[in-house]
């Protein structure tokens, strides 16, 4: 049952400080609990396009892999930037990714959905495991 005398404690900014959200203008850093996605003309990529072709044709398999840690460290995929990715996040779901922005708890980059690249930002902790190429 609900009670009406409960507080909620969301990690929203403070009041008269830095609105709105992280990772969008006007909004506060990723030491506010939200992942802080750079805009890609500002990641350091030069570029809004993506990567200037599809990923490659193939999908790599998970069982080549070996274990998957409790959360992927940001130092590890690091050498992934700017990089055919393939990401596989908890639950089965894997796609091809480029990633272009890495922080400590989240990366950013951009997304292959089978016909065209997204702009897409994760956090580290959902991803299972990954291989560069």
């Amino acid at each position: 049952m609900f009670d009406q005398r409960q507080t909620f404690n969301f990690p929203f900014p403070p009041s008269g400080g830095n609105q709105g959200f992280p990772g969008f203008p006007g909004g506060g850093g990723s030491d506010q609990g939200f992942p802080s996605f750079p805009p890609p003309e500002q990641s350091g990529g030069g570029t809004n396009q993506g990567p200037p072709g599809p990923p490659p044709s193939f999908e790599p398999s998970l069982a080549a892999q070996g274990p998957s840690t409790l959360a992927v460290d940001p130092g590890a995929i690091q050498g992934c930037l700017f990089r055919f990715t393939y990401i596989w996040l908890r639950g089965r779901q894997s796609f091809w990714f480029f990633p272009i922005f890495v922080g400590r708890r989240s990366i950013s980059g951009w997304r292959w959905i089978g016909y065209r690249w997204v702009y897409f930002g994760v956090d580290l902790n959902r991803i299972q495991s990954f291989q560069c190429y």
